[in-house]
């Protein structure tokens, strides 16, 4: 079986960095926790993983907004092993403030559908403000497009997980783009009413706070690039790869994981959380497509 290895990156203000690792550990993979100096002066370094996430936190204390100086870093230092790196089918994550760092980058949402994919590194929305106007530190409901090519969310419907952000809101200049988006499957995750059906959720009406934390547009909460390679969402699905970890599960009502695996085969059995087949679902694409 192939070792999947992957880079989770850190420093300068990066704080969720272990447990990102710890994560893509226990689906499997070999995670190496990389500073982002070491991958700067030596950026050949990417081309030996097979995955590459940026966790959470606040880089350069969110100085000039949230990954804005991250962003850039990777953007002028690091554009060519990135477009490479994307370009020969490598899997990103960037989970909270790593969202923001792809964001920032241009990296999300890339470039439209239907033309050349490989990354350009324009800047096509960005992540506001939550309208609440403060921080949000809160557990919510998530829904994911079934038709989407996003390699990190196959087979999951619904799942529930916190947020932690001051900088949330998901806006484009023009409406026009999320409707290119949309069409194409781009609108990975959306928080939902927890009352509606499961996989009856995701609305383009925006939803009253705080089922919808931040006011983003269509309840986005995560969106991919055309390819769905490239993925990030603002909650922290990280936080919930054990049931115990859900603030209902003393309550016996925390609702169950969704894993696409036979429970025997799973890495935590019947304690595995919701969040944690989403990383199983990049590291099983990396083998998939080396076998």
């Amino acid at each position: 079986m192939k070792t999947v290895r992957v880079a989770v990156l850190f420093g300068f203000g990066i704080n969720c960095d272990h447990e990102t690792a710890a994560v893509f550990r226990l689906v499997g993979a070999e995670a190496d926790r990389l500073h982002v100096n070491r991958l700067i002066e030596s950026p050949d370094l990417l081309s030996s993983y097979d995955i590459l996430a940026i966790p959470g936190g606040f880089s350069f204390g969110d100085h000039l907004g949230s990954g804005r100086l991250l962003g850039n870093r990777l953007r002028f230092a690091l554009r060519d092993p990135l477009r490479d790196f994307v370009a020969n089918g490598g899997p990103v994550i960037g989970i909270c403030n790593g969202f923001q760092v792809l964001v920032k980058t241009g990296l999300l949402p890339g470039p439209p559908a239907g033309g050349d994919t490989t990354p350009d590194f324009e800047q096509r929305a960005s992540l506001a403000m939550n309208e609440s106007g403060r921080y949000e530190d809160r557990w919510v409901t998530l829904e994911f497009d079934p038709e989407s090519a996003c390699v990190w969310t196959q087979g999951l419907t619904r799942i529930d997980c916190p947020v932690r952000h001051g900088e949330g809101r998901f806006v484009v200049e023009d409406e026009s783009v999320l409707d290119e988006m949309d069409a194409a499957h781009q609108l990975v995750v959306r928080y939902v009413d927890p009352a509606t059906p499961k996989g009856e959720g995701r609305t383009d009406e925006r939803l009253p706070y705080p089922t919808s934390p931040n006011g983003s547009a269509r309840n986005i909460a995560g969106v991919c690039d055309a390819t769905g390679l490239v993925f990030g969402l603002m909650p922290h699905p990280e936080a919930i790869y054990a049931k115990w970890l859900h603030p209902d599960h003393t309550r016996y009502t925390a609702p169950e994981a969704e894993a696409s695996v036979p429970v025997d085969e799973r890495s935590l059995g019947e304690w595995e959380g919701e969040g944690l087949q989403m990383f199983r679902n990049a590291v099983e694409h990396v083998r998939n497509r080396s076998s």
